[in-house]
């Protein structure tokens, strides 16, 4: 389980994050949604081991974040490979750091991603990059899966097939994924919980299902209405 007390994170004026508490725990698929700029690359950065919560705790199983990174694939916004190496560069390049690299699930998807081995990272499409940096991350047994809007700024085929990459690698009951994303509409049926953020606040945290239910209303008419009333009770 990822668990987070009271963690506050301030960059200089700005408060990233304000006294949240929120846990992700094995088995599910949660939904980070929010603007730009809400706090969600920020609490995946916590997970990850790169930032230092200012107050409060994270822990993954019970241990600080960068003693379980090799239990944490995490896939950053940006655009992280080098443009001279081929996919099987970068492939061989990340293999060695982690203990649960799986060949056999690397080679699986490469012609489920309509990827090619020796494709040229920039020489390539913004949309075949994004499913390369994703290929190498869900090539990982890693229990715990951090995706940074894995879907910004690429076509709408591109996310289709990036959603069912997901699904094909997950592995039901032995992992938790978090995806960060201010675009609700691909992954609405992927995710089990969701959470909505806003100026660094957890404004609504639940089941996806009930939510819905409760509501009567899609995840998308739930994020409106929650950031149209902000910390008022809906």
């Amino acid at each position: 389980m990822i668990d987070f007390r009271n963690v506050s994170k301030r960059f200089g004026q700005v408060i990233a994050l304000d006294n949240i508490s929120i846990d992700f725990s094995q088995g599910s698929i949660t939904g980070l949604f929010g603007p730009n700029g809400a706090g969600k690359s920020t609490i995946m950065k916590l997970i990850a081991g790169i930032n230092y919560p200012d107050q409060g705790e994270v822990r993954v199983d019970g241990e600080f974040p960068r003693a379980k990174r090799q239990s944490i694939a995490y896939l950053p916004e940006i655009d992280h490979l080098y443009p001279w190496w081929t996919l099987k560069q970068a492939a061989n390049f990340i293999s060695t750091f982690y203990q649960d690299w799986d060949e056999l699930r690397y080679k699986d998807l490469i012609p489920f991603l309509n990827l090619e081995e020796q494709m040229i990272m920039g020489k390539i499409s913004k949309g075949q990059r994004a499913k390369c940096k994703l290929l190498l991350v869900l090539a990982r047994k890693a229990p715990y899966l951090l995706l940074d809007e894995p879907f910004s700024g690429i076509d709408l085929l591109t996310r289709e097939e990036i959603a069912d990459a997901l699904l094909r690698g997950y592995r039901e009951g032995e992992q938790a994924i978090i995806i960060s994303t201010h675009e609700i509409d691909e992954i609405e049926s992927l995710v089990d919980k969701v959470a909505f953020i806003d100026q660094g606040r957890i404004q609504l945290y639940g089941d996806a299902e009930q939510l819905r239910m409760e509501r009567n209303k899609s995840l998308v008419e739930i994020m409106k209405e929650v950031f149209r009333y902000g910390n008022q009770q809906i």
